[in-house]
């Protein structure tokens, strides 16, 4: 009988494919399953139907795999958090890699490359320096919660991730294990809050409420922590009251800012900031420099591997005294003064004027003075006028968005033809993509996979490329 969408199947799960779906077979077609390891006999309901492939809704697992772990998280097979929990960390850094050199070859055509062994992450919790709690008035029930037939008299006020695939109904956290415990401490404090003053949640739909976001930044280095309160409209009457609060139940509170985001957007910047307490942003330190972060400022979310990241992008980049460098889509700053020390001057381009302003502030608070950093959009400003500007480079580091780099972006770089380039990327696909076309200019000396986010499927790559002779 042939498989439809809407029945039940066993099978195993064989490995890991995009995303961290599992992977098995049904009618020799492939079927992608959630929340399952490599090794686990599952049974599934098929819930979608492709002619290529199935995919299933894990309903129970009925031998478990080598690599299967309890995950240390309630909510881990819910929450788009962490979507990799119950696979042991040593199974999760050989799909990495597996995942990276799949994309070298599929996508690249790059058949005789083999990535490093991945750096691995010294905390597989509580890692992260940044996390985005977002609140709603339309809570998302799981299936335990409904099979349970406890009546939630608090569904008004969700607080915690968006349900996977709906942006108008919150999964409320009961914990959370991806940053310092007090993180999530001040997301449910901010929640009761809010209950006990009658408080409205934002509603996407109906664009109604007040609270849309808590977001936590803290300096692993330097112990700084900052709340920024996103809400829908500006009302002192109601955040201030609400800062006071928080700072007396978290004296470590360094700051707290409001952003007031008073559009559809569902963005946490906000159309304009208030600074409510402290001087409005934290403090970190990368290597030997230190950072001023705002609350809307990009930086690498897990200090601790960054600075093993940007390490190793140093060393593939075998920097000299007399070296110029670029450095392109370089955000804050962060590579070009990891890197500045030992080269005679670096050169960052960056987007978003605001990084810009930060990287020139970091640079000056730093006492750097053999950085430059120029404003626009890379496909723009990166041409032979820049090149005239400044000089040509002997090396080049890129270190470009999920998307890679614009068609331009790579013609520019194969016709200047660096001594030395390296690709940092957070996105395996697209940087196979580029260092495709990359490669009839540069030698491809190494791959090294650095894990970033630990219990989830993203990775994070440096390549090492040489100009040919």
């Amino acid at each position: 009988m042939a498989v439809k969408k809407g029945h039940t199947a066993e099978l195993t799960i064989e490995s890991a494919a995009y995303e961290g779906k599992g992977f098995g077979r049904l009618e020799d077609r492939a079927c992608f399953v959630k929340n399952t390891a490599p090794g686990d006999r599952v049974k599934v309901r098929i819930i979608k139907k492709r002619k290529a492939f199935f995919e299933g809704q894990l309903l129970e697992v009925l031998e478990e795999g080598p690599d299967r772990v309890t995950p240390v998280c309630r909510h881990a097979s819910v929450c788009g958090g962490c979507t990799w929990q119950h696979v042991t960390y040593a199974e999760q850094l050989r799909f990495k890699r597996q995942h990276v050199e799949d994309h070298l070859q599929r996508i690249g055509g790059l058949r005789d490359i083999t990535p490093l062994p991945v750096l691995q992450a010294p905390h597989e919790l509580y890692y992260r320096n940044k996390m985005e709690y977002s609140f709603g008035d339309r809570r998302w029930l799981t299936r335990e919660e409904i099979d349970s037939g406890v009546t939630f008299t608090d569904k008004d006020v969700a607080a915690g991730m968006h349900a996977p695939g709906r942006f108008d109904r919150i999964l409320n956290l009961d914990e959370c294990h991806l940053q310092i415990p007090v993180s999530y401490e001040i997301m449910n404090f901010v929640r009761h809050y809010a209950l006990q003053h009658d408080i409205p949640s934002f509603n996407p739909i109906k664009k109604q409420g007040f609270i849309r976001h808590v977001m936590v930044r803290t300096g692993h280095h330097t112990g700084d922590l900052m709340v920024n309160l996103v809400t829908f409209a500006d009302r002192d009457d109601l955040v201030q009251p609400l800062a006071d609060a928080l700072l007396e139940r978290f004296p470590e509170i360094t700051t707290i800012v409001n952003n007031v985001n008073d559009t559809p957007s569902p963005s946490s910047e906000g159309r304009f900031e208030k600074i409510l307490y402290g001087p409005g942003y934290i403090t970190e330190k990368l290597g030997r420099n230190a950072f001023r972060i705002d609350a809307n400022t990009f930086f690498q979310t897990n200090t601790l591997q960054a600075e093993r990241l940007y390490e190793t992008a140093r060393h593939f980049a075998d920097l000299r005294p007399n070296d110029l460098l670029f450095d392109l889509y370089c955000g804050v700053g962060s590579l070009t003064l990891y890197t500045a020390d030992a080269v005679r001057q670096a050169v960052g381009i960056e987007l978003n004027p605001v990084s810009v302003e930060n990287a020139f502030r970091n640079a000056a608070a730093n006492g750097v003075t053999n950085c430059a950093f120029e404003t626009g959009d890379m496909k723009d400003v990166f041409t032979q006028k820049f090149v005239q500007k400044y000089g040509k480079p002997d090396v080049i580091i890129t270190d470009p968005p999920r998307a890679g780099m614009h068609p331009d972006v790579v013609k520019t770089l194969c016709t200047l033809a660096a001594d030395r380039l390296v690709y940092v990327s957070c996105n395996s696909a697209t940087m196979a993509r580029d260092l495709a076309e990359l490669s009839a200019v540069y030698r491809i000396d190494a791959v090294q996979p650095v894990d970033m986010f630990p219990q989830t499927y993203h990775i994070e790559t440096v390549a090492k490329l040489t100009r040919r002779s």
